[in-house]
């Protein structure tokens, strides 16, 4: 075979170095160069930001699970890593502090404004727990499986997978690991009620994770990301099923609201069929109605309505599990088995 002549070879290698993604197996991180293919469609559109959150192998991560940002603007990630399970990040990704090595399970992470005092509530799926912390992580309070509710045989049961919260201090924890039930808190800590679970027709490997959903403030819902059922389920404060979202194709892991949009983490799409698949985000209107997919292929509904199957199309994520959006419409991606990947930023364009 005769070898190419020199311009031939430059022309090529030109061809390569414009290609603005690398494209990586499932089992490895993206590659991502400052030519970074623009994401997404209509007015949410968007561009991985290189090297943001990479830190040195004296701050480790393995899946990184849950985030949330303090008035500080910091951005606050939570990994199942027991020599920190809580990253603090500056907006330029830069490590502030870190702490926590008491939660091998770790997985959702909720902020709460406590009048002057901010807080984090966390939950631990291998210690069966919800803690209550300060921001550099003193422990405050802590609930352990609802025993006294007998829904339980024995600790292991119970998975807590997020906890949602009401502006009034009352929060709910969702069981979304154990047997999918979700109980409800007053502000004083003190259980209130249990609901849900298979005999509330809550499906398994649903509720979880979520947010309160304020849109109504006079009758405020929850609003359940049920990860592999690939829908969005509405629910009054009392359990009671108000309607559902489907998002057909995706893995909605958890759903966070800016303005009036809603951001959706899908952790792959065919899971967990296909356990190789990646992942991509999803923007909805106020209607909770797709407008962008992120990574994904465009979002497209029928003559009635109805929204077809989506996929991931590019190769950046690998499994999203939570995100933030910043101020300025930035978004930020933890990822759940992802080969120790630290958290992902996103710019709008």
């Amino acid at each position: 075979m005769p070898r190419p002549s020199r311009r031939a070879f430059l022309r090529t290698a030109a061809a390569l170095a414009g290609c603005s993604l690398v494209r990586a197996s499932a089992q490895s991180a993206p590659s991502i160069t400052n030519a970074t293919p623009i994401l997404g469609q209509g007015n949410f559109r968007y561009r991985v930001v290189p090297g943001w959150g990479i830190l040195g192998s004296t701050t480790p991560v393995k899946d990184c699970h849950g985030l949330a940002r303090d008035r500080a603007g910091h951005i606050i990630l939570l990994t199942n890593h027991t020599a920190n399970n809580v990253i603090v990040y500056d907006r330029q990704g830069k490590l502030v502090h870190k702490w926590g090595t008491q939660f091998p399970g770790a997985h959702g992470l909720s902020l709460v404004n406590e009048g002057t005092r901010e807080v984090l509530f966390i939950t631990d799926l291998a210690t069966h727990r919800v803690v209550k912390t300060t921001l550099d992580g003193t422990t405050l309070d802590e609930w352990r499986w609802p025993e006294a509710t007998g829904k339980y045989d024995k600790e292991d049961q119970y998975r807590p997978s997020w906890t949602l919260h009401l502006p009034n201090g009352e929060f709910y924890v969702l069981d979304g690991y154990g047997r999918d039930f979700i109980v409800h808190y007053g502000a004083d800590g003190k259980f209130h009620r249990i609901f849900g679970g298979a005999e509330g027709g809550i499906t398994h490997w649903g509720p979880h994770a979520g947010m309160m959903d304020l849109r109504r403030p006079e009758a405020p819902s929850l609003l359940i990301a049920m990860s592999d059922q690939q829908y969005l389920l509405s629910l009054g404060l009392d359990g009671q099923k108000l309607g559902h979202v489907d998002l057909p194709g995706g893995n909605p892991r958890q759903i966070r609201q800016h303005g009036k949009n809603f951001f959706v983490a899908h952790l792959a799409d065919n899971w967990p069929k296909d356990r190789s698949s990646r992942g991509f985000l999803s923007v909805l209107d106020e209607n909770l109605r797709v407008i962008s997919n992120v990574a994904g292929t465009p979002p497209r509904y029928d003559d009635t309505g109805k929204l077809q199957p989506m996929r991931h199309q590019e190769a950046v994520f690998i499994h999203p599990h939570d995100l933030l959006v910043d101020d300025d419409g930035s978004l930020y991606v933890a990822q759940f088995s992802s080969n120790q990947t630290y958290p992902l930023k996103l710019e709008r364009v």
